[in-house]
């Protein structure tokens, strides 16, 4: 919970800091932090394919169409203005910062730890389960579509080359995919079950977090630097 309380101090710090340097500065100190944990490799690899053409395509929108008066170029109908130019900078940097702390947080972070500190915390094991399900759902069915594809290729369908080769290769697994994962969602409620999920008594766990006096005060220290802010930023 301290990553977690960690990010969502970064989200809400910029959200309140004006401007577009602090959250563009944000980005090498997550490069950092992943590089100290091991996953910069994966961490980059995600934020390019999951960001990087997003913020593009907002900040070319907004620096073509945003309203403004300074006309710094243009040409027919496209005028990229000063303000449509620095709204973009900080729209995107801020959802740069915003997303790369949430990536860079799954990456750090097991599921199975999140989801049992939110149930210490007091998440009821039914909502946690929900969390749990929800967080899983998408790795699961690609690995799930990795494995039938695999299948198809031994039986000699072709699974590689164009994109209209793989879209074809593709559809035919969409069958089996909702299949086995209607059978597997059947197979963990039968799970959960025999394990007296649904009992109304306190639940145990073999899966025990500890918590230091570091844990303790991190959370306070965020939420202080947070009400600094808002003051700064409202009344000065």
């Amino acid at each position: 919970m301290t990553k977690f309380y960690f990010t969502l101090f970064l989200f809400a710090i910029v959200l309140i800091l004006p401007g577009y340097l602090f959250s563009f500065a944000l980005f090498p100190v997550l490069l950092l932090i992943a590089l100290f944990a091991g996953v910069l490799k994966e961490f980059l690899n995600i934020v390019l394919k999951a960001l990087l053409s997003v913020l593009v395509i907002i900040f070319i929108m907004q620096m073509l169409f945003y309203p403004g008066e300074n006309v710094l170029w243009g040409w027919g109908i496209f005028e990229i203005k000063q303000e449509g130019l620095l709204y973009g900078l900080l729209l995107t940097s801020r959802i740069l910062a915003i997303g790369s702390a949430f990536i860079l947080f799954f990456r750090i972070t097991e599921v199975r730890d999140f989801v049992k500190s939110l149930e210490d915390i007091g998440l009821p094991p039914m909502g946690a389960y929900v969390v749990l399900s929800t967080l899983q759902i998408i790795p699961e069915m690609r690995r799930q579509a990795n494995t039938i594809m695999e299948a198809q290729k031994t039986r000699g369908v072709e699974t590689e080359g164009s994109v209209l080769v793989r879209a074809k290769a593709f559809i035919p697994t969409l069958t089996p995919l909702i299949l086995s994962s209607i059978a597997g969602t059947e197979e963990r409620a039968i799970t959960l079950e025999s394990r007296a999920f649904s009992a109304p008594v306190k639940k145990t766990s073999l899966h025990q977090l500890t918590k230091s006096n570091i844990d303790r005060a991190l959370p306070i220290i965020f939420a202080l630097i947070v009400i600094g802010l808002l003051v700064w930023r409202f009344f000065f």
